[in-house]
């Protein structure tokens, strides 16, 4: 495939995240195969999500193409760039369609991307994940790569104290042992959660900065983010 658009992007991130002084700590990149489909699947704290998940593929030499909601691709910047970049336009009016489009991308051997919670978690921890990624992985007979971010909600989330004039921001991005969804079909689904949580809960504990009483941490570690059942009430 085609990528004249991916490689400038990815310059001009590196550029920013330099700008910001951001301290990445990518783990575990040889999970990702070198060649072939592949499916990563990640939690979702920040509208940024994808480029920091993106970056776990990057040692592999890797460029992922995330499904995101259609309505990105109608934004008159941001879609020329997703479309660019061969990322996976999702209406979740006809989800059929985005599955045979991921699954045609996995089996020409992209790396396709998917947040399977569809929504950021407005309490940071993870929330129930949708079917997609394990049936995916399953269907093409690919490896289903767990992905744990942290730090990325302090740059832009929902929450108005995240801002992306911070310097010095940690992002952690932990990927973890492919899960054979094939082999698995009935318990792929918890065993993608269960690696998932894993991975944010041991890069919450590796976090360099503190985060007690602050509110980009979840109310379980002592920060001051609302708890799972406070946003289910909203």
């Amino acid at each position: 495939m085609s990528d004249l658009v991916y490689p400038p992007v990815i310059a001009a991130c590196r550029v920013s995240f330099r700008a910001l002084g951001l301290r990445l700590n990518v783990q575990g990149g040889e999970h990702v195969p070198i060649t072939g489909g592949a499916v990563l699947a990640s939690n979702h704290v920040s509208h940024l999500d994808f480029i920091f998940a993106g970056l776990g593929a990057r040692q592999a030499g890797r460029h992922v193409r995330f499904m995101a909601k259609e309505s990105i691709f109608a934004h008159r910047v941001a879609g020329p760039l997703m479309r660019g970049m061969h990322h996976i336009a999702v209406d979740r009016d006809a989800g059929s369609a985005s599955f045979r489009d991921a699954l045609a991308a996995i089996k020409s051997g992209e790396v396709v991307g998917i947040f399977p919670e569809a929504t950021i978690s407005r309490s940071f921890e993870p929330k129930e994940f949708k079917s997609g990624a394990e049936r995916l992985a399953a269907a093409a007979k690919v490896p289903l790569i767990p992905v744990g971010l942290w730090g990325t909600q302090r740059l832009w989330t929902y929450d108005k104290h995240s801002s992306l004039k911070q310097r010095g921001v940690p992002v952690q991005v932990f990927v973890g042992e492919p899960i054979d969804a094939a082999a698995h079909r009935k318990e792929a689904a918890h065993l993608l959660k269960e690696a998932v949580t894993a991975l944010v809960h041991r890069a919450q504990q590796h976090y360099p900065d503190d985060g007690t009483g602050q509110w980009w941490q979840p109310r379980r570690l002592g920060g001051t983010a609302p708890s799972p059942s406070e946003v289910d009430q909203v």
